[in-house]
Formats: structure tokens, C-alpha cells, sequence
């Protein structure tokens, strides 16, 4: 039986190279871009929906469950990044990013549920949130050890195995947001996707996933 995985923030680094990677496995791929301008051609299935907008997050879920039967790996790949002093970041900045990393998570996650198999694994894409406590981080330090809290509450209420991903430095988009030189241990996203891939091969369990 076909295996499906349902990808938040499908066409960022990460989660377009999750999909690359459950393609070549033969999975159902769903997933979801913010802007329909931002989809990349592919087998997956794609959705527009903005996952600061709990009504929009509702309506794409019941748009993809016509889609797919069930949800066989549930990823919460999007994000976004903002780097300001906390004096200099309107409010507006700031819910931005705690929509993209924190709030997005609970609307997408809170709609999926129905979706989710028995055996669902849940993996949010997090930080290695005690490197990411520097000045002009913030809203985005914030949202991530938020993430983090999260996820060990939702181990305990969904008894399932719910597995935040702590990257190191990954050469995506979001480097081009923060002043700080990318460094040379850096890794591809196509190389963090496919540490993801093995971590949910062999049956990953453990609450954080450093990479």
C-alpha cells in the first residue's frame, strides 16, 4: 500500500527536498505553499495556504482529505526568519514570524488530526533553540522554544510519536535574512531532508532530532 506525507511549507529547502526524497520512494506527497506564485512543478500534490490564516488552514485540509486517505507522515517544514533588535521589531514582525514557526504548527496540526494514521509520526522543524538566543533573534528564539514546549506536550496528549527536528546551520533561503556568515559545516537542505528520511526509517522516537 502507498505510503502519504503531508508537508507543510512543501517548496522551501527542507520540505522540497523531503518531497524530492518520498518521491523517489514512490509516497503520495501532499503539501502546502503560502503563494500559489511559489509552486514548483512535480508529482506532488499542492495546496495554497497561508498558515497564518487558521480559517485558510481549515479549508486546505479538507481540500487535501479529498485528496488522500490518510496521513502517513505529517511534516511541519515552514518557517520564517527575522532579525531586528526587539526595541526596532513592530508587532507586526513579530506575530509574523511567531505565525510562521509556532502558531502555524497548532492550526495545521489542530485541522490534520482527523487525517493522521494510528502509527503517524509528527516531526515539526524546530532549531537548536539554546544557538539561537543572539541579539536580533528574538521573535524567531521565541517561537522556536515554543516548539519545542509544544512538541513535549503534544507527546503526552496525542501518544504518538511527535519528534521536533533541531538542524544546525542548513544553506537555505533564511540565511539570506540574518547577518551572520553561513558556516563552512553548513549543510544542504537535500542533505538535511535525507537525515530526516533515515531518522523516520528506522523509527525514530526520541523527542529531538539534532542534525
Amino acid at each position: 500500500m502507498t505510503k502519504s506525507a503531508l508537508i507543510w511549507g512543501i517548496n522551501g529547502g527542507i520540505g522540497a527536498g523531503l518531497r524530492q526524497r518520498l518521491t523517489v520512494e514512490d509516497w503520495q506527497v501532499a503539501g502546502t505553499v503560502r503563494q500559489a506564485g511559489l509552486i514548483q512543478p512535480g508529482s506532488a500534490l499542492v495546496f495554497e495556504a497561508d498558515v497564518a490564516n487558521p480559517v485558510a488552514v481549515q479549508h486546505v485540509v479538507r481540500a487535501i482529505a479529498q485528496e488522500i486517505e490518510q496521513v502517513d507522515w505529517w511534516i511541519y517544514a515552514a518557517g520564517d526568519i527575522l532579525s531586528k533588535p526587539f526595541a526596532d521589531t513592530p508587532p507586526e514582525e513579530w506575530k509574523r514570524i511567531l505565525d510562521a514557526n509556532l502558531h502555524g504548527v497548532f492550526s495545521a496540526l489542530h485541522f490534520s488530526l482527523p487525517l493522521l494514521s494510528k502509527e503517524c509520526p509528527v516531526y515539526i522543524l524546530g532549531a537548536v533553540s539554546e544557538r539561537m538566543r543572539l541579539p536580533g533573534l528574538s521573535a524567531y528564539a521565541a517561537a522556536k522554544a515554543g516548539v519545542e514546549a509544544l512538541g513535549e506536550v503534544l507527546r503526552k496528549e496525542l501518544r504518538r510519536t511527535v519528534v521536533v527536528v533541531r538542524p544546525g546551520a542548513v544553506d537555505t533561503r533564511l540565511w539570506q535574512k540574518v547577518p551572520f556568515r553561513l558556516p563552512p559545516s553548513a549543510l544542504s537542505a537535500d542533505q538535511t531532508a535525507e537525515k530526516i528520511w533515515q531518522a523516520y526509517i528506522n523509527n525514530w522516537r526520541e523527542p529531538f532530532l539534532d542534525i
